[in-house]
């Protein structure tokens, strides 16, 4: 095999990176490093692979309800699969990504989806293992299906890594100069899309402030039922049942996306995440403030309708196929397996608009420009804008991103 893709994991998003690129075909063969034994034999990785809680079974969310099971083995010694045509080599030796024979089955290109090596900057060699490790074992480019965490603050982002969300910024990969590519997270890619048209549009100098919640499905972080805390745990929230439960914690995606789009750094953007009990579907809540105009009639420039249509230019025209605009009144079961980075839920979309009295005697200087004895109190509109975007936070939005990603960057190495 050569020019093969390597998944590295097989846990939700290495499967459905699995799923993707079995449907998509770009790829001739995959090589999948799980690095350790599955149940009894490779009949136990066989299963995993075709049987889903979330989506069904392989060969009905591929071909539909009168597909036949679509894994099979064609060599147990070389561990050797055929899914859905695909020729799927399972390697089950190594868990350091420097261990991992990559080379010999000529992959080029891996995609980390353990979630466990997210640190850019740490070396080949280190003894828990790390991405440039996969490099070390003859990978030319690494795609981590997470942010990219620096463990030691006085470090900063290597000059080989870079954070990439398709449809965002992915033309920004350099072959020579990337070998570490971090596609984000999930949340970061639906609200990346959700703020790319508005800035666009109406400018980031407008934007005041940024501030965004996700509702978002559980996942594999999380207990089932109820855990005793780690020693040294801070959050117990993090350790009561994902299926009773609605918990409150805390998201990177604010810091992800200041990495793509720079232009949020000086808005001071916040955000957080409240997980609910549904498998896969999440919610985007984004709130915005806007330094508004008013037109000769006294309205607003920006408004509910203005900001829906905008929406729907970019679903027709430069976010085609990444972005989807809907009046639907979906519930989180619609949007399940939809390929979309995001969906705007545009019956939900609200503005506000009302004035500010900003004291200028408070802003620090102001005494040395000559404001005495001078009203200092300035009036000036504001909108406040709300809007509600659905991501399918495992298959639909994220892995399906994180595929055109990793495609691009293959094509890019000629």
């Amino acid at each position: 095999m050569t020019d093969a893709l390597g998944i590295n994991g097989l846990g939700r998003i290495g499967k459905l990176t699995l799923w993707h690129h079995v449907a998509r075909r770009h790829f001739p063969s995959i090589v999948v490093n799980v690095g350790r034994e599955v149940g009894t034999g490779l009949e136990a990785v066989c299963a995993a692979i075709e049987k889903d809680s979330t989506y069904g079974p392989l060969h009905r969310f591929l071909y539909g309800v009168d597909a036949e099971p679509c894994v099979r083995i064609v060599d147990r010694d070389r561990g050797l699969l055929d899914v859905a045509g695909t020729p799927v080599t399972i390697l089950q030796e190594a868990r350091n990504p420097a261990e991992i024979a990559w080379k010999p089955h000529g992959v080029r290109i891996v995609v980390d989806a353990t979630g466990v090596f997210n640190d850019p900057t740490l070396p080949a060699d280190h003894p828990k293992g790390s991405l440039r490790g996969h490099l070390a074992a003859g990978v030319e480019k690494v795609v981590n299906s997470a942010a990219f965490k620096i463990e030691d603050k006085s470090r900063s982002m290597p000059e080989d890594a870079a954070v990439l969300i398709y449809g965002i910024n992915h033309e920004a990969f350099d072959p020579v100069r990337h070998n570490l590519v971090s596609a984000a997270s999930c949340t970061t890619t639906a609200v990346a899309h959700m703020l790319k048209p508005l800035l666009d549009a109406l400018h980031a100098s407008r934007l005041l402030t940024a501030a965004m919640s996700t509702i978002h499905a559980a996942t594999n972080s999380q207990s089932v039922l109820d855990t005793l805390p780690k020693a040294g745990a801070s959050d117990l929230r993090k350790t009561r049942s994902a299926l009773n439960s609605i918990i409150l914690t805390s998201t990177n995606a604010t810091a992800a996306l200041e990495q793509v789009m720079p232009e949020l750094s000086t808005v001071g953007f916040m955000g957080d995440s409240v997980r609910v009990p549904t498998p896969t579907e999440s919610l985007a809540i984004l709130n915005l403030t806007f330094q508004e105009e008013i037109d000769r009639d006294g309205r607003p420039l920006i408004d509910r309708e203005r900001i829906n249509r905008i929406y729907r230019d970019a679903a027709e025209g430069a976010q085609r196929g990444l972005l989807v605009y809907s009046e639907e009144q979906n519930v989180p079961a619609d949007v399940r397996g939809m390929r979309a980075a995001v969906v705007i839920e545009g019956t939900e979309t609200h503005t506000r608009t009302g004035f500010v009295d900003l004291d200028l005697s408070t802003v620090p200087g102001i005494d040395e420009m000559g404001f005495d004895g001078i009203d200092t109190i300035v009036q000036f509109p504001v909108t406040h804008a709300k809007v509600f975007g659905w991501y399918d936070n495992e298959y639909g939005s994220y892995t399906n991103m994180l595929g055109d990603l990793t495609v691009h960057v293959h094509e890019s190495l000629g």
